[in-house]
């Protein structure tokens, strides 16, 4: 009796902890494919599950940030979606590469000109980003999910830090500390990398050259040492045959 009631108790915990998890997992969120660096570029993915058993996704809108403005939004062409981009006159004044721009980038519309997103499955939606805010750690991203039986799911409610998660949270990008350059970290990480990697090559080569030629000075010896073994050895067998 206490064994069962052990196992139905644990049944229970378990199907708890599996319906707190599910919606957690099935959140539309913000993905960045690179380290997010205030100042600098990134591409992000907007990651959209399906949560509906008898319905596809059909449509995708991503508000972006207008406290926080960003001077370039690049989604990337997909199979199947059609893009439509929405731009607005910024708040305050944006630059670019050293010269301003009037409109900024206000919501990306991905429309299914297919199947959309079926039961089952998700779809990353690509879009390159930049530069980022240097006055804030965070940008949210409110995005409305669109069915095929026309339910629209809103993922627009804000995260408060020391509060519960709500129940649709609005994809929130945590952007790191600018790097030294403050604008192309990624850049700048990456030609480090391949300076040391230049330097480890180098480094490798000369152990190599070194190396060949212990190897081939010891090849030498060994055959000198070989032909002044077979020569000692007829010069003895000479000198037995004499006497």
């Amino acid at each position: 009796m206490k064994a069962s009631r052990l196992a139905v108790a644990g049944a229970v915990a378990g199907s708890a902890v599996l319906a707190l998890s599910v919606p957690a997992f099935a959140h539309v969120t913000v993905q960045p494919e690179t380290t997010p660096a205030k100042g600098g570029y990134t591409v992000v993915d907007f990651k959209v599950p399906n949560e509906r058993d008898n319905a596809s996704t059909t449509k995708v809108e991503v508000d972006f940030p207008t406290d926080h403005p960003l001077a370039s939004v690049m989604p990337q062409p997909m199979d199947g979606w059609k893009i439509d981009i929405t731009k607005s006159k910024p708040a305050k004044p944006l630059k670019m590469h050293g010269r301003k721009i009037s409109e900024a980038v206000t919501r990306v519309t991905w429309t299914a000109v297919g199947k959309g997103i079926e039961p089952g499955y998700f779809q990353k939606f690509p879009v390159s980003v930049g530069a980022l805010p240097e006055d804030t750690d965070q940008l949210t991203f409110k995005a409305l999910q669109t069915y095929s039986n026309n339910e629209v799911v809103r993922w627009i409610e804000v995260p408060q830090k020391g509060r519960a998660e709500p129940d649709n949270p609005a994809p929130v990008l945590e952007l790191a500390a600018a790097s030294g350059d403050g604008h192309h970290g990624t850049a700048a990480k990456d030609a480090a990398g391949d300076t040391t990697a230049t330097a480890q090559d180098t480094a490798a080569d000369a152990s190599k050259n070194d190396t060949d030629t212990t190897a081939r000075v010891l090849g030498v010896v060994g055959i000198l040492v070989g032909v002044a073994g077979v020569a000692y050895g007829v010069l003895a067998g000479r000198r037995r045959t004499t006497a």
